[in-house]
């Protein structure tokens, strides 16, 4: 198909990965630097506190601004009327603003992804500065009275929007970034041994087994508590990360969930960690869904 092949060219590129291996490391240093406040700061414009990525909301309005713009422009063009012309003018400022928004959400989710998702997101970005240079421009020749030169960088701003619009789809539906990785299992309706309850320990993390689900167990202060072994965020696998207290941070990305009830302590996850009901019976650790 056309687009695996254009993603494959994309993939190939290693400009695009040295690019990103150098940007990376700047964005994640500068919230680190700012310490507890760059922390709390990281996980808004995730839309941690949102339990759902804030970058997706905010980019329909500049898509949503200059399709409206693209529509007041052609109308004016046929009609004449210069007042539609004036709210075209509106519509491309009101995208700016969107845009800013969407690029400092966009590059904080970018700045915790990798392989071939990290390369797509990095010419999505570039694209979409491209994008929003092209409308700032038209935008300067409209105030100037320069409205059909305005007209012609719009068009191609538009253009160059719609393309980085699509590497925005694929990244989601193609690569699944911003989405549940959690969220696709089957988990078990009934109770399911798993585990000895006798051989976790204090403190431990095990992966376990739950009618082919896997599950993270966990007995903190003698609770046994359980969640979905599958990072939400990319898919990590949770028993192999760290556990401080009653709270677990993944290996792949860092972020950090409540073993009790899977809430989101720090992203850049923002779905919570799916939980399971846990009991003990004839020395044996059984779980099952809480959503029944």
């Amino acid at each position: 198909m056309a687009s695996e092949a254009l993603m494959k060219a994309v993939e190939q590129q290693e400009t695009l990965d040295r690019l990103s291996k150098q940007i990376q490391p700047l964005i994640r240093d500068s919230f680190k630097a700012a310490g507890p406040a760059g922390k709390e700061v990281k996980n808004f414009l995730h839309g941690t506190w949102l339990g759902h990525p804030l970058h997706p909301a905010l980019t329909d309005v500049p898509l949503g601004a200059w399709t409206a713009a693209f529509a007041l422009d052609a109308m004016e063009s046929i009609s004449g009327r210069k007042e539609l012309g004036a709210g075209a003018d509106v519509a491309i400022a009101v995208g700016l603003v969107g845009a800013a928004g969407a690029a400092v959400t966009g590059l904080t989710d970018w700045s915790e992804t990798n392989g071939r998702a990290r390369k797509v997101g990095l010419l999505h970005g570039v694209l979409n500065v491209g994008a929003t240079a092209l409308y700032t421009t038209s935008l300067v020749l409209r105030r100037k009275q320069k409205r059909s030169a305005g007209l012609g960088f719009a068009m191609l701003g538009y253009a160059v929007s719609s393309a980085a619009a699509y590497l925005g789809g694929h990244l989601v539906f193609g690569e699944q970034v911003g989405v549940n990785h959690a969220a696709a299992q089957e988990m078990p309706k009934e109770f399911v041994r798993v585990f000895a309850d006798a051989d976790l320990r204090e403190g431990e993390m095990r992966r376990v087994d739950a009618a082919g689900v896997p599950v993270l167990l966990v007995r903190c202060e003698g609770e046994v508590c359980a969640l979905a072994h599958t990072c939400s965020h990319l898919g990590g696998p949770l028993s192999e990360g760290k556990l401080d207290g009653d709270v677990v941070q993944c290996p792949w990305h860092g972020s950090r969930f409540n073993v009790r009830d899977g809430s989101v302590v720090d992203g850049p996850a923002t779905f919570p960690q799916p939980r399971f009901e846990t009991r003990v019976r004839e020395g044996q650790i059984e779980v099952r869904s809480t959503d029944r």
